[in-house]
């Protein structure tokens, strides 16, 4: 997967400054990851904390911003480049400190950016 900026949102996702993605419904390629539980939008590190309810047994991930490939306001649904599986594997969040961890972050980047080019 080739993600230019982790924590950016690309050009042509549908993003815009200021916009509460809470609630909204985050699927993967393969199917529905959960819902937006709460968003960072600070310079250089914007991403979203997604809960995934069961289908994780109730954890939650950080996806960082630069994987959503499309925002529909309308249906209120977000589109990610990645699988539920990448998503299932990435590192394990479990506290927002971790959202000011260095390591834990870097850890995150490295995951989706190691990511093989999607076949779709």
């Amino acid at each position: 997967m080739t993600i230019e900026s982790p924590w950016t949102y690309q050009p042509g996702t549908g993003h815009s400054e200021g916009q509460d993605l809470t609630g909204f419904t985050v699927e993967a390629r393969d199917g529905i990851v959960g819902h937006v539980d709460r968003q960072a939008d600070g310079p250089g590190m914007r991403h979203l904390i997604v809960d995934t309810g069961v289908w994780v047994f109730g954890k939650s991930v950080l996806i960082p911003a630069g994987l959503v490939t499309r925002i529909d306001p309308q249906t209120r649904q977000i589109t990610l480049a990645c699988s539920k599986e990448e998503v299932k594997a990435a590192p394990v969040f479990r506290t927002d400190r971790e959202t000011l961890d260095p390591e834990y972050l870097a850890r995150v980047e490295g995951y989706y950016r190691d990511l093989p080019p999607s076949s779709e």
